[in-house]
């Protein structure tokens, strides 16, 4: 009888320790697309190799930050490249300063042909996107 008091008691005592701890689930940012300005590619590939790929974006306000890129393969020498963005929902007050910034990623050339690249750019005035297209070969 006195074991199954005390546990009763543990049990009630960690129920209510969790009870007791409230954690806030509420985000306070959102994840956003950051529109691509410029991107450095080199005139040519050679199969089998890396090569960092440098892409200028807009930061639009001080409450965006960088998170990284999404590359998506369209096909097997087709890629669309977005920046994606977080901004702070909880801020009031955000600087309204237009930043260009430079970010890099490293790509792999596993294919001979050209590869073509779409990185976005915004939208245009009808929602639709818009890229900077650049199509660079694959030297053997």
């Amino acid at each position: 009888m006195m074991k199954k008091a005390i546990m009763l008691i543990m049990l009630l005592g960690t129920a209510l320790l969790f009870n007791a701890c409230e954690l806030d689930d509420g985000q306070n940012f959102r994840f956003t697309t950051l529109a691509i300005v410029d991107a450095k590619l080199p005139e040519s590939f050679e199969l089998n190799e890396t090569y960092s790929i440098e892409v200028t974006y807009v930061r639009p306000d001080a409450c965006t930050f960088f998170e990284g890129f999404d590359i998506a393969r369209t096909a097997q020498t087709d890629r669309d490249v977005v920046v994606i963005g977080s901004v702070l929902t909880d801020e009031t007050a955000c600087a309204q300063v237009i930043e260009e910034v430079t970010a890099s990623f490293d790509f792999v050339v596993l294919f001979s042909g050209e590869y073509h690249f779409r990185f976005f750019s915004g939208r245009d005035e009808n929602d639709n996107s818009q890229f900077l297209e650049f199509t660079v070969p694959v030297i053997e």
